[in-house]
């Protein structure tokens, strides 16, 4: 399974795994969303929350925080693009902002 999560994906595995997430968008071989929030502290909460996974997984995103915004990108440096993890990351980062599974 490790080996498959780091395997870089095809554009069509890509557009596929996309609609998984359909809040989220490929911009030059990453995977990106930015998140809205009620205020500062709720941005702060919530990447504290994706802090702790990241590390608990040891795969990082990028990190842009504009007040009550909160930017992702993610891709997998090992592999060259984008994999699964990524997307392991991105469905987590959507459970843990309270919109979705």
């Amino acid at each position: 399974m490790a080996e498959q999560a780091l395997g870089k994906l095809s554009e069509d595995q890509i557009e596929t795994e996309l609609e998984k997430v359909p809040e989220w968008a490929e911009i030059n071989g990453q995977i990106q969303r930015t998140f809205q929030f009620e205020d500062f502290d709720q941005s702060i909460s919530f990447v504290n929350k994706i802090a702790a996974y990241s590390e608990e997984v040891q795969h990082h995103p990028d990190i842009l925080i504009r007040y009550n915004k909160v930017t992702l990108t993610v891709s997998t440096h090992d592999a060259g693009g984008i994999t699964h993890k990524d997307f392991e990351l991105a469905a987590k980062a959507e459970a843990l902002a309270g919109v979705g599974g």
